[in-house]
């Protein structure tokens, strides 16, 4: 297939790149290369990803309504995983226009881009954080979450209700994705594993929130990417077993759209977490114990049930082989 991924030199992005790539379909990649952190990181990302032949980089910010109409144009996509956003839940209480920009007017013009060029199918990320004061574990994409505690989250759950509104109106089958705490190789740098890997590796304190008693479902890259494949391959229908009196928010009866979390089933307390990367580091972290963040949740459970059923895939990798991936990676990378 020829697949728009959009961006291509972040986590996520380059990983799902990568696989579409090496199993042969054509990938055309949408990235602004924004500054928010280190620019040789993504220009190294890309670089594994331009290593493709079947691989067209487009550099342009979503938001650049001109630029992302020509790419739709110029390389008429059969379909596309948006996967580009701001990113970083507390960058947008200093930053919150950027957030908009990115993950609304951006995700517009994609949508736009799938109506006027048939796009057979839209995968988009959106996120865990949607669920916010919601305390109804396991979470799950067939409950409301109607109450996130930040814009980031809030700009997420825009994205669902925009892309059902397009998959009603204009037909664009869309399958929307809530991530769980994603880590792993070529990760972020603004992510807790590599900022706790930093500081440990410096012998620097570690700033641990909430005295590391929050759990997550910390899901490694390659079972999302895999997530992302099997959805892509996946393209929604109507629900004919819809109830407009008892509506699901996960599917649609009107509309050819589908909700589902991605996650590691199996929440990892975060000072488990941190005891994990000090035996793959070989060294003890001096940890500053502070309160719950304003916007944080002290809990996330993924009920993924509803992926399993739909594409036969379950995220599996334990935090033991993610977190040792991950410290191989940055040693190499790093030097270290």
């Amino acid at each position: 297939m020829k697949v728009l991924v959009t961006g291509t030199a972040g986590f996520v992005g380059s990983h799902v790149a990568r696989k579409l790539l090496a199993r042969g379909d054509e990938v055309i990649g949408v990235d602004n290369l924004n500054d928010y952190y280190d620019v040789g990181l993504k220009r190294a990302r890309l670089a594994r990803v331009q290593a493709y032949p079947g691989y067209t980089h487009v550099h342009a910010d979503l938001a650049d309504r001109a630029a992302i109409e020509k790419a739709f144009a110029t390389h008429k996509p059969e379909r596309v995983v948006n996967l580009a956003a701001q990113a970083g839940v507390r960058y947008a209480a200093t930053n919150p226009h950027v957030y908009v920009s990115s993950n609304v007017t951006g995700f517009l013009h994609v949508l736009e881009g799938c109506r006027q060029h048939a796009v057979q199918h839209l995968v988009f990320a959106s996120t865990s954080s949607v669920y916010g004061a919601n305390r109804d574990l396991p979470f799950s994409e067939h409950r409301p979450a109607e109450h996130p505690l930040t814009l980031y989250a809030a700009t997420k759950k825009a994205n669902e209700q925009m892309a059902h509104s397009y998959a009603h109106l204009y037909g664009v089958p869309a399958t929307g994705l809530r991530f769980f705490t994603v880590y792993g190789p070529w990760g972020r740098p603004d992510m807790a594993l590599f900022l706790f890997t930093k500081a440990i590796l410096a012998g620097e304190p570690i700033r641990v929130f909430n005295e590391g008693r929050h759990k997550r479902s910390f899901t490694y890259i390659d079972d999302i990417v895999e997530g992302v494949v099997c959805a892509l391959d996946t393209v929604p229908g109507k629900d004919a077993a819809w109830d407009a009196t008892h509506p699901d928010p996960a599917t649609s009866g009107v509309a050819p759209y589908r909700l589902y979390n991605i996650g590691n089933e199996h929440p990892v307390e975060l000072l488990r977490y941190i005891e994990v990367l000090e035996q793959c580091l070989g060294r003890k972290a001096t940890m500053e114990m502070l309160p719950l963040q304003a916007g944080d949740v002290p809990e996330t459970e993924a009920d993924v049930s509803s992926l399993v059923e739909a594409v036969g895939y379950r995220p599996k990798v334990s935090v033991e082989q993610g977190i040792a991936a991950f410290v191989a990676w940055y040693r190499e990378y790093y030097k270290v």
